[in-house]
């Protein structure tokens, strides 16, 4: 499943961070891409907080479900040779 959190072919635009000095040296040391790991990074804290939101909106659905299964099995209880 594919999800669109952002907009991949929007412009780039400038951003004033400021870093750990420490930090910064050891990172241009090896070469990273700062920009590159933010936007990675970034993508992963936006995917984090949509599960979380996912989550809680569909909670009350999920116990259901839950409490259903665990009342009534599932539909191919009987079909199961393991």
């Amino acid at each position: 499943m594919q999800i669109n959190l952002y907009d991949k072919s929007a412009s780039k635009k400038a951003a004033n961070l400021s870093i750990n000095s420490d930090l910064l040296q050891k990172a241009k040391n090896l070469h990273i891409n700062l920009s590159q790991a933010l936007e990675q990074r970034l993508i992963e804290l936006l995917l984090k907080e949509k599960r979380r939101e996912w989550m809680a909106e569909n909670q009350a659905a999920i116990e259901y479900y839950n409490r259903r299964i665990e009342a009534e099995g599932v539909f191919s209880e009987g079909l199961r040779r393991f």
